[in-house]
């Protein structure tokens, strides 16, 4: 065989050698970069300042105890699913859920619980929805648990923004004067990480597919649709009716 074909062939080799050591190359240009965004999204929120922080005004929450509120035997409950990062229930605490406190919980009428339904975050790195239900689980361990949830909400501004990075939750919680030594150990071994999950999973069962939703003596209110007060106070007012009160 000539040294010119063995020479074409070589070239050949060496050509092709070279076309599989870029294609290699290009990968795992591709896979760092890609490693890299991840680890930036994840890591970028965290490396802002906590920056400011709205305060809250104490709002009335009669027979709180953890994260229920009014009489146990009280002849109405109304269980309330929420996502902190939800806008619908930023309206919802304002608007409505003061209103029931005011005129049902205050009385004896109701016992009003909240449930976990952190959903928002399925699709996003860092997890804003999941992290702000642990904090306020933390937050509740020190029995400030309805404080949290207040400050959380006035200092919502958008799903998965940073509002509720991990300075910012430390910072809610050192705004509200609870020991954030005692905080920043529950909050960063995920404590209630369990608990959280159950309610999600008893939402699912209950067939809730977004938040605010509310449940009337295990009955949903308006399901699609945020509900009114209006809405609320009907179903209460009848059940009371047939409750006999």
């Amino acid at each position: 065989m000539s040294k010119k074909k063995i020479s074409k062939r070589q070239r050949i080799r060496e050509k092709r050698e070279r076309q599989a050591r870029m294609q290699r190359l290009g990968m795992i240009a591709i896979i760092a970069v890609g490693a890299l965004l991840v680890a930036y999204a994840l890591i970028y929120p965290n490396l802002k300042t906590a920056g400011e922080i709205v305060t809250v005004e104490p709002n009335p929450r009669p027979f709180a105890d953890g994260t229920a509120m009014g009489d146990p035997n009280a002849p109405v409950v109304i269980d309330i699913f929420e996502d902190f990062q939800c806008s619908a229930c930023v309206q919802y605490t304002e608007e409505v859920e003061r209103r029931i406190t005011e005129t049902y919980v205050t009385s004896g009428q109701v016992y009003y619980v909240f449930h976990h339904y952190p959903f928002l975050d399925r699709a996003s790195v860092n997890k804003e929805s999941q992290q702000a239900a642990n904090a306020s689980m933390c937050a509740n361990e020190q029995g400030q648990f309805w404080e949290y949830h207040d400050i959380l909400f006035a200092n919502w501004s958008g799903e998965n923004a940073g509002a509720f990075n991990d300075k910012r939750l430390v910072a809610f919680a050192e705004t509200l004067g609870i020991d954030t030594d005692l905080f920043t150990n529950c909050f960063e071994e995920n404590r209630y990480q369990d608990a959280i999950q159950a309610d999600f999973e008893l939402g699912i069962e209950m067939e809730v597919s977004g938040t605010p939703s509310v449940f009337v003596n295990g009955q949903q209110i308006t399901p699609g649709f945020v509900p009114g007060f209006e809405d609320i106070q009907q179903a209460v007012e009848a059940a009371l009716i047939r409750a006999g009160q």
